[in-house]
């Protein structure tokens, strides 16, 4: 076996694993580690200059490429900037190996300045959580972490890595990581049951998650719908992460509401609802009555993570394994299972779902057109002229809810499923560093970020990243002055200073933020557009472009209308 150093052995086995960046962020306690990656050629080290940015563009890299992300952080301080999204990721499930340098062990009883138990402070977001203690642990410890991370129902992990295990020498066996295939198919007893119950529904709906497009089951779940002529609605915006199924499709019911008792009225009318590849389900602010799924409706649940099965609605069928799998073995068995009759009812229920659908479209679309006289532009506006001028493979990231408000799929103009990342922790600063590590795992494709300008504060930082390595990111900075989601909550909630307009700590004026100086003062190039015309000229241009971006539009402070 060959003697190398913990750093060194560290680097080699997650390059075998495939890995080919490191983000980061360094500090004291992680010298030897980032000394060591200039003897690593198959590994970058991407540089930030904060750890909210960073860990965000590690999360984005890990969900577009499918593989691992790994993100190395200083120390407990390090750490302790990167714990929101860290909760994100834990969130979303994105298999990240998030490492953090600790204090040198001979040191440790004395409570050296950086050293904290960081693997409890991780514990609660994570897979797994440990400390490396010796350096013939280190290729143990880095098996365990990457098999742990991608194995469902995949998530973060974090080693903790002390400085002298990473400069201690070794000989060490360096076999790399094998991730066990993931395809394991549910029962097929339990699958029956699913296709007798589904195929005999007289009115089903289908509630699909973001672990669909993860587990590359959108034309099997697009299958099974046109099978069952079922609505497919996304999770609501609380939760609604990836695009589990074609933004055009006839069947596509856009999202569920975002309050328990609008769920529960959209949902009544169904007497059999497939839940795939989702939390179900995972509210906001408490609502009367709280019951978001009718009792009366009977459920199949399909996801990989036996965790959610029944977690909050009980489940008539349960169905534990990988999403595609499972829905294309249900698919099939839909197809014997089904008579001639069900069949044809099936068919005519999907006629008249994608009229209605059409329908709904064509009215949001005239919501939106009596809405362009405003100025500054209303929310609708902006979002309208984006959809307009979307190439067909652009990847997009959310992270402006009040905003997007999920327009784009509303709209039916999100041209993939694959290419469509939104906010699923709520932790801000999130979609600035998540979109420039989704365009350096696809370099090949166009890549447009939508911020508020609130969130994109959190994690500004990641700019000058943008700039350093030229990362051809588009972000739109929707620009209202204040946070909207607050206002709406305080509104929702009844509070009796917002019921007169009155709000604390909301409006983000006197100064307002200068986002032009900002993005130039991080070396991006920055323009502020206020009429739609110009703004779709300007972002055609700049996704056809070879270098970072801002895009500053001023939209209304009250909107004109509400879609959501």
């Amino acid at each position: 076996m060959p003697r190398t150093s913990g750093a060194r052995a560290i680097l080699q086995l997650l390059a075998d694993a495939g890995v080919s960046r490191l983000f980061g962020n360094p500090g004291t306690t992680e010298l030897p580690l980032v000394d060591a990656v200039a003897a690593e050629p198959r590994i970058e080290y991407v540089l930030g200059l904060q750890e909210v940015p960073v860990m965000a563009m590690a999360d984005g890299y890990a969900m577009a490429s499918g593989g691992l992300g790994v993100v190395n952080l200083h120390a407990s301080c390090g750490l302790g900037n990167a714990m929101g999204m860290l909760f994100n990721a834990a969130r979303e499930g994105t298999p990240l190996l998030v490492t953090a340098g600790q204090s040198d062990r001979r040191i440790l009883f004395e409570e050296p300045i950086l050293a904290s138990d960081m693997v409890a402070v991780t514990r609660p977001w994570t897979k797994w959580s440990a400390q490396v203690e010796r350096v013939e642990d280190v290729p143990v410890a880095i098996r365990r972490a990457v098999q742990a991370a991608l194995t469902p129902p995949t998530g973060p992990v974090f080693l903790s890595l002390p400085i002298d295990v990473q400069m201690a020498e070794a000989e060490l066996d360096l076999t790399s990581a094998r991730v066990p295939d993931r395809h394991v198919r549910p029962p097929i007893d339990a699958l029956r049951a699913a296709a007798l119950l589904l195929g005999g529904a007289r009115n089903p709906a289908i509630i699909a998650g973001s672990r669909v497009v993860e587990a590359g089951a959108v034309d099997s779940l697009v299958a099974v719908a046109e099978r069952l002529g079922a609505p497919v609605f996304s999770e609501s915006a609380t939760s609604h992460g990836r695009a589990p199924f074609p933004a055009a499709h006839p069947l596509n019911g856009q999202q569920l509401p975002l309050w328990a008792p609008d769920v529960h009225k959209q949902l009544e009318e169904f007497d059999v609802l497939l839940a795939v590849g989702l939390d179900l389900l995972r509210m906001y602010i408490h609502h009367d009555p709280p019951q978001a799924v009718p009792s009366s409706c009977r459920l199949v649940h399909l996801d990989e993570n036996p965790w959610q099965i029944g977690k909050n609605y009980p489940a008539e069928v349960g169905l534990i394994g990988d999403v595609r799998s499972g829905l294309e073995e249900l698919g099939l068995l839909l197809g014997e299972a089904m008579s001639v009759e069900q069949t044809s009812a099936a068919a005519s229920r999907g006629r008249r779902r994608g009229a209605d659908h059409a329908e709904i479209r064509e009215a949001l679309r005239k919501k939106i057109a009596a809405d362009r006289q405003f100025r500054p532009m209303a929310p609708g506006t902006l979002m309208e002229t984006v959809a307009r001028v979307l190439p067909p493979n652009v990847a997009v990231v959310e992270e402006a809810v009040t905003t997007t408000e999920h327009l784009l799929e509303r709209l039916g103009a999100l041209p993939t499923t694959d290419g469509y990342f939104a906010h699923r922790g709520w932790a801000l600063g999130w979609g600035l560093g998540c979109a420039i590590g989704v365009k350096l795992a696809w370099p090949e494709r166009p890549m447009l970020a939508l911020l508020g300008e609130g969130a994109a504060m959190y994690g500004i930082q990641g700019l000058w990243t943008a700039a350093r390595y030229n990362v051809p990111v588009t972000f739109i900075v929707c620009n209202n002055g204040h946070y909207q989601i607050l206002k709406d909550g305080a509104r929702m909630l009844g509070l009796p200073a917002a019921r007169d307009g009155r709000f604390i700590g909301m409006d983000l004026d006197r100064p307002s933020l200068d986002i032009l100086k900002l993005a130039e003062g991080f070396g991006v190039e920055a323009v502020r557009v206020t009429e739609p015309d110009e703004l779709a000229e300007v972002l055609k241009s700049s996704l056809a472009g070879d270098r970072p971006r801002v895009i500053d539009v001023p939209i209304q402070k009250t909107r004109a209308s509400q879609f959501g």
